[in-house]
């Protein structure tokens, strides 16, 4: 029932389109087009934690690590649920954009779970409302281009999403008990 559902929303919102959305969306998905965000929120970190800065950079580099490797070895080789671009009951229905389709598994989106990670640990750490909304809306919109390009289900994104999300909280967590613990000694 729950699949099925998935299924025809995403039929629904991966037909949604046009040649401009097209470009944009597959734009979105790329990783260079986001260096310059990534360098501009480390910059930031950097200006605002100066000398813990380097705490903060080893506690990124160990939320990267497990976002991106989690979303892969704990969900992806797990479950095996194929992409609707590999599905063949949805064969012929599928718009791919690109003609790019990706691995043989979807679930859970390795694109939602990275940059909601990002969003979720980088908000805990910059703490401005225009920030948390702007990065916000980046996450969700780099999550719904995968449903746009015909990689994910409705259901990848957002339980990639989760993941990433608890994995930016979890670490942020665990950095504030390292900072603490450092202060004290």
């Amino acid at each position: 029932m729950l699949e099925h559902l998935d299924q025809r929303l995403f039929l629904f919102l991966n037909s949604q389109n046009s040649p401009f959305w097209d470009k944009v969306m597959v734009t979105l998905s790329g990783i260079a087009i986001w260096i310059p965000l990534y360098i501009a929120i480390i910059v930031w970190l950097v200006v605002i934690y100066k000398k813990r800065f380097w705490l903060i950079l080893l506690f990124i580099a160990v939320a990267v690590l497990l976002a991106d490797q989690g979303s892969v070895q704990l969900f992806k080789n797990v479950f095996h649920r194929l992409r609707p671009c590999h599905e063949p009951e949805l064969e012929g229905l599928v718009r791919i954009v690109g003609g790019k389709c990706g691995g043989l598994y979807g679930f859970v989106s390795s694109h939602a779970a990275n940059s909601f990670n990002v969003a979720l640990l980088s908000l805990m750490l910059i703490r401005k409302r225009w920030y948390t909304f702007g990065i916000l809306a980046w996450a969700a919109a780099i999550g719904y281009s995968r449903i746009y390009l015909g990689v994910h289900y409705p259901g990848d994104v957002i339980c990639g999403a989760l993941y990433g999300t608890l994995t930016g909280w979890g670490v942020y967590r665990l950095y504030n008990l390292a900072d603490r613990a450092l202060h004290k000694a």
